[in-house]
């Protein structure tokens, strides 16, 4: 499985990383612009399993950025379960911002401070991990 983590914060893209690396292989991109550019190379090579998208980002933000990997899977002819799965992961828990990035077409929501339990439920409830009895 591969991961983008996508985390202007150095200590909270470690500690994502180190929550996620058990589970596959991880690249960490420090802003928007850095994302939608990995995500975009990766895709004719082997395309991300899931996002982890902060939203408050420098260069280009979260919602932006989801905005424009979902326009590349579309010029591209990626759709429905084919697509990335995207988490969007950030401090900002309010209702307007939610519902922006689901309209946005995100898969989930973590509100901030993100834990290892959290994490593994969003892998589990997306399919890409299966439950532990």
């Amino acid at each position: 499985m591969r991961f983008l983590i996508v985390e202007d914060d150095v200590v909270s893209a470690i500690v994502m990383e180190k929550f996620l690396s058990p589970y596959g292989s991880c690249t960490i991109a420090t802003d928007g612009l850095m994302a939608v550019k990995a995500f975009e190379s990766a895709l004719s090579i082997d395309p991300y399993d899931l996002v982890w998208l902060d939203i408050m980002l420098p260069r280009m933000d979260g919602q932006e950025v989801l905005k424009n990997i979902r326009s590349l899977e579309e010029k591209n002819r990626i759709f429905g379960e084919d697509r990335v799965k995207i988490i969007m992961t950030t401090a900002l828990g309010d209702h307007l911002t939610i519902m922006e990035a689901f309209r946005s077409q995100c898969e989930g929501y973590i509100v901030k401070p993100v834990s290892r339990q959290k994490i593994i439920e969003q892998l589990v409830s997306q399919g890409l991990l299966e439950k532990s009895s």
